[in-house]
């Protein structure tokens, strides 16, 4: 149960720091994005104005420049108008491959008479395209010179973030977890140390207090064989019923303690739970027919599981006993079986009022008691659903908790599939 919590903490641990993470990287690397667009914006601009003087000769007569290769930026020059004609067929390789000129951005530009930056469609992609209107010296726009980058710069410019965030981040998280179940181990000390003492306490306890109720018991016994007035036989009666559940619940919470402690021997070996479904529904078959319900076990003819034959008939016995103890009389308790990738299962079905769904979460919890008064009638001690899902889970399976579609409750054993 702590090595359960303690991984608990680690993964909660993992999980801020993992929530942490995610939300820097993403701040991060959206603002790298954003500060990475604005210098190509700029770098675009400043190639634009760089290339200004060389984008007219002749007259009207418009050309186009390319910039140097290594920077992978072309420029061209485009009418106010946006109109391209034939002198653009021509265009070399690097623009051609940007898809320049734009003729509606460059409309636009010389329209607004400022700068406009956008990213728009390219053949090979998402470019980046400034438009920067050339005026004359009375203002008037003489031509747009259209500078283009792909977007593919920024974006491998931001990868190269993103190849160093990632380790560092899973390295992060590793160290993290590290950090984490040696911090909840320091954290879990005192606690293991007072569940220790616990444990220790209530074994010796239930050690010393078996000796006294076995002669409380004996004593009763003789007793009860020199009486002859029925309400003194009664009165005997009480007393050794209560001696009996007494004892029992000593006997469960050694059990339980040894369970924690991890020094209950239970075994891996495959064996038929068929026989052990069956055989624990025979045990209980006079106590059902004598509060009139019926037993009706459906289990395939050979379902074999891998664990502990005995610890499994207790569980079942565990289950048989709260099923017959919430059925009414007149109603039916269902033993079921199936194979299921990998599993067997057997189900404990009743036609009882079924499990509020306020209490499913906590049905196997020590000492509690969905209805009290009822479970104290049927002689419950509140603890035999705990001890039969650590006994599932000591075998490697586990024990859950539902309602079936008649509303009665149902409870299923899961244990690994034997060979």
């Amino acid at each position: 149960m702590l090595d359960r919590i303690r991984q608990r903490l680690t993964l909660g641990y993992v999980g801020i720091l993992a929530l942490i993470l995610v939300l820097l990287g993403t701040i991060i690397v959206v603002s790298f994005s954003r500060q990475i667009t604005t210098q190509q914006d700029e770098l675009l601009e400043q190639k634009a104005y760089a290339e200004a003087n060389s984008l007219l000769s002749g007259g009207d007569t418009y050309y186009r420049i390319t910039a140097s290769a290594e920077s992978d930026i072309a420029v061209v020059a485009v009418p106010p108008d946006g109109s391209v004609d034939a002198d653009f067929l021509d265009l070399d390789a690097s623009a051609s491959s940007l898809g320049l000129p734009f003729g509606e951005q460059a409309r636009k530009a010389g329209e607004e008479k400022d700068t406009l930056w956008e990213t728009v469609d390219g053949p090979d992609g998402p470019v980046r395209v400034a438009s920067v209107p050339l005026f004359s010296d009375s203002g008037e726009v003489l031509a747009v010179i259209q500078a283009a980058q792909s977007r593919q710069v920024v974006r491998k410019t931001v990868n190269r973030l993103l190849f160093v965030l990632v380790p560092v981040g899973i390295g992060a998280l590793l160290l993290a977890g590290v950090g984490g179940l040696f911090m909840s181990r320091r954290a879990m000390r005192p606690v293991r140390d007072a569940f220790d003492r616990q444990r220790t306490f209530v074994a010796d306890a239930s050690h010393e207090l078996k000796t006294p109720l076995t002669l409380v018991r004996a004593d009763a016994e003789v007793l009860a064989r020199g009486l002859t007035d029925p309400d003194h036989q009664e009165l005997v009666g009480d007393l050794l019923g209560e001696t009996d559940r007494m004892s029992a619940v000593l006997s469960d919470l050694l059990l339980l303690t040894r369970l924690d402690a991890g020094k209950l021997a239970v075994s891996r070996e495959p064996f038929s739970l068929t026989s052990v479904a069956i055989e624990t529904a025979e045990r209980f078959g006079a106590r059902a027919a004598a509060d009139e319900i019926f037993v009706e076990v459906d289990v395939p003819g050979k379902l074999m599981a891998r664990g502990d034959l005995d610890r499994t008939g207790q569980i079942l016995a565990a289950l048989l006993d709260n099923a017959l103890m919430f059925t009414p009389r007149g109603g039916c308790v269902t033993v079921s079986g199936r194979s299921d990738d990998g599993w067997s299962e057997v189900s404990v079905t009743d036609t009882g009022p079924g499990i509020a769904p306020e209490h499913l979460p906590r049905v196997f919890d020590r000492f509690y008691r969905v209805e009290a008064a009822r479970t104290r009638a049927g002689g419950g001690t509140g603890l035999g659903l705990a001890i039969a899902r650590d006994l599932a889970r000591a075998q490697g399976g586990e024990l859950e908790a539902g309602n079936a579609q008649n509303g009665g409750a149902s409870f299923t054993l899961r244990l690994p599939e034997g060979v």
